[in-house]
């Protein structure tokens, strides 16, 4: 059985602390997917929720010190119950408080999985790389070589997304090349797709490769996003949107395997 498969089969909880943006997409997209979204922000029940959880995803984009508090605290409860953890550090370096922020959290808190774009993860080990918003600018370094460097430092899988998606857990890499230049202009596309990370983390069970996992689930969204370009063509990002969640729905194993465009660049062994 396939992740996807088992996405689909399991309906995993995925207890998203995410930004005010995106949670509506965020929520029908997992849906979509075949996953259960849970948004829950409240110091209260964050910790119970997280135990429960089957991952966490914990998304910086509209910080303020309660949702600060609240993602440390299922964050540790995520790690206290052995539960994933995927960090979308969404404009770090854009801001000194954003970037001080989420490199705190990844002292404090033990990821699974940190995705986001090159200028993200880069501030998130202080690397400087230009940064507009929430976007990448122009920066000197290899993605590549930021990632896996990233994952080196923090010890879990990185995953950088750009014109190209990176994956590595910093000894074995992977390059996935589906996707389409529309994703980049609906907000919440890169946010969503740390939510279907968690998703396929949270079916991955002991033994498993948990990075062959995490690099399927990236190219499982950019094939869904090649899908709903192909059928939106020439109507706009509006009706990309919405057929994207189609997508995540219409996806199959076989599509996935047919279409996939994913290859291994490096190999090794810890």
């Amino acid at each position: 059985m396939s992740y996807l498969e088992r996405v689909r089969a399991l309906n995993p909880l995925v207890h998203n602390i995410t930004n005010l943006v995106v949670a509506p997409f965020t929520a029908n997209g997992l849906l979509a997917l075949g996953a259960s979204p849970f948004m829950a922000y409240a110091q209260e029940e964050v910790a119970d929720v997280a135990r429960i959880a089957g991952a966490v995803v914990l998304n910086i984009g509209t910080l303020d010190e309660k949702v600060v508090h609240s993602i440390r605290l299922a964050g540790q409860s995520a790690n206290a119950n052995h539960v994933p953890v995927v960090l979308d550090p969404v404009g770090a370096g854009a801001t000194a408080y954003r970037t001080e922020t989420v490199q705190q959290l990844v002292r404090d808190l033990r990821l699974t999985v940190l995705r986001g774009n090159v200028a993200e993860v880069a501030h998130v080990i202080g690397v400087p790389w230009t940064i507009k918003g929430v976007d990448a600018g122009a920066g000197e370094g290899d993605r590549i070589s930021i990632a896996e460097r990233a994952a080196q430092q923090l010890e879990c899988i990185v995953v950088i997304t750009g014109q190209y998606d990176i994956i590595t857990d910093g000894y074995q890499t992977f390059i996935a090349s589906n996707g389409h230049v529309l994703l980049t202009q609906v907000t919440g596309a890169g946010c969503l797709l740390s939510s279907v990370v968690g998703a396929f983390a949270a079916v991955a069970q002991p033994g498993d490769d948990l990075l062959s996992s995490i690099a399927q689930a990236v190219s499982f969204y950019g094939v869904a996003a090649e899908q709903a370009a192909a059928l939106t063509a020439q109507l706009g990002p509006g009706s990309f949107q919405i057929e994207l969640l189609n997508q995540l729905a219409k996806v199959t194993p076989e599509l996935l395997s047919a279409h996939a465009q994913i290859r291994q660049i490096r190999g090794g062994v810890r």
